[in-house]
């Protein structure tokens, strides 16, 4: 008897550190960020007016701003780094970044790898052109020249859609904007958030909008199985569009209101 009790309680002591083992062993971001007192946030600084350098290499913009936003309601100190719509995503995944705050739209298949927030701008992605450009749909660009960006949604959309349309798969966003700006490519994929700054620094190209490929509203995004983290942002996006702060950035970045956004 006296056996049989040792060896009960012995399966009960390993189960037991097992179970502590696994507990300990699963580190909660939230409360990493809070511990440490820093906040690693991924931004753009090639997507104007929701990232960009201005005059004195700072960065600005709306997702800037709203890095900042995040950092001051943690209670911690903001490390922001610079990321392009390419690498995202592999930023989170290799963990040189706790959030990405970089008008990310969301899909099923970036959404097995990580994990998506509520939207915090409401945003569409288009192809524009020069007028004279007739192209209504993505069929219809038979040789014309898309520029995009590698690993955008647009590029990826406009590849699924039309797997022979002629792409430009540009590093950045900048980079797309560039080449259609000087004639190596003859349209552009883009958000059309950013279509507007790039009209005011360009008033002599045209931007006309040839086609809609999709609505696509900016969400931040955290590594995988990080629920404690993105429920809390979550609630920093309801409790900032309830007291109008989101509002405001969306009246001094892109000159408009904050419309009615889909709910996650």
């Amino acid at each position: 008897m006296r056996k049989l009790l040792g060896l009960a309680l012995a399966a009960t002591l390993l189960v037991a550190g097992s179970t502590w083992g696994a507990t300990t062993a699963w580190a909660d971001r939230f409360e990493d960020i809070i511990k440490k007192g820093v906040v690693r946030i991924a931004v753009p600084l090639d997507v104007p007016p929701f990232g960009s350098q201005n005059q004195n290499r700072q960065p600005e913009g709306f997702d800037v701003d709203l890095a900042n936003m995040v950092a001051k309601a943690l209670g911690v100190k903001l490390e922001l780094q610079q990321v392009t719509g390419a690498n995202r995503i592999p930023f989170l995944l290799t963990d040189k970044v706790d959030i990405v705050i970089s008008v990310m739209g969301l899909t099923p298949e970036r959404a097995k790898q990580i994990m998506f927030t509520a939207p915090y701008a409401d945003t569409h992605l288009a192809v524009f052109g020069p007028k004279s450009a007739n192209v209504k749909s993505v069929m219809e660009v038979g040789t014309l020249k898309i520029a995009a960006a590698k690993g955008t949604t647009q590029e990826l959309a406009l590849s699924a859609m039309n797997p022979k349309a002629v792409l430009m798969r540009t590093e950045d966003d900048a980079t797309a904007a560039a080449a259609y700006l000087s004639g190596q490519a003859d349209l552009i994929a883009t958000n059309s958030l950013i279509v507007p700054d790039l009209q005011k620094r360009n008033p002599n190209k045209e931007f006309d909008v040839k086609f809609v490929i999709r609505r696509s509203p900016a969400h931040m995004g955290v590594r995988m199985g990080e629920h404690t983290l993105v429920r809390w942002l979550d609630s920093f996006i309801f409790f900032n569009m309830m007291n109008g702060e989101i509002d405001k950035l969306h009246q001094k970045w892109l000159g408009m209101p904050l419309n009615a956004l889909p709910t996650l």
